[in-house]
């Protein structure tokens, strides 16, 4: 598993948390959020991406993605749920690393790409309540800007791929 980071290229996770650390030391005064989101394209395949954001409040953001492809068409509700559990299984992951550092304020959010608009209203609970039980905070549109917006963006141009 890789990520792209659009200014530095293919990195693995190890290397993409080195570089979220090198950005959060660059300003130590600042504070920040570590946002993970997942979008899926359906098309001859469902296209995920995971989207990783580190932001730093008023001062900018890196972000970093992976793209993968399932074969098996999924359903709305499966195709959500499968999106929240790809970004919870990341923030697992940067939660353990952040963990080994003196960084531990870092506040890592999951962004879901459900809103109270549209046809995901009637999962959000149980999708949110999911996130909230893996001991992250939840996002949902319109603030779920990592999912509906970054994540997104990297989904249209694989909608028919595979």
């Amino acid at each position: 598993m890789y990520f792209i980071s659009p200014t530095k290229g293919k990195m693995d996770i190890d290397k993409m948390f080195q570089d979220i650390m090198e950005f959060v030391e660059g300003d130590r005064q600042s504070n920040y959020k570590l946002m993970v989101g997942t979008d899926s394209q359906p098309g001859k395949s469902v296209c995920f991406v995971t989207a990783v954001i580190i932001y730093r409040e008023g001062k900018g953001a890196r972000y970093y993605y992976r793209k993968f492809c399932n074969k098996k068409v999924l359903s709305l509700k499966q195709r959500i749920f499968m999106e929240a559990t790809y970004s919870i299984e990341i923030a697992n992951q940067l939660f353990e690393k952040i963990n080994q550092t003196d960084k531990k304020d870092i506040n890592i959010q999951i962004h879901l790409d459900v809103g109270e608009n549209g046809k995901t209203r009637d999962i959000i609970k149980e999708v949110v309540n999911m996130v909230l039980g893996c001991g992250f905070e939840a996002q949902v549109k319109p603030a779920s800007y990592g999912a509906s917006k970054v994540a997104d963006k990297h989904t249209k141009s694989m909608a028919n791929i595979g």
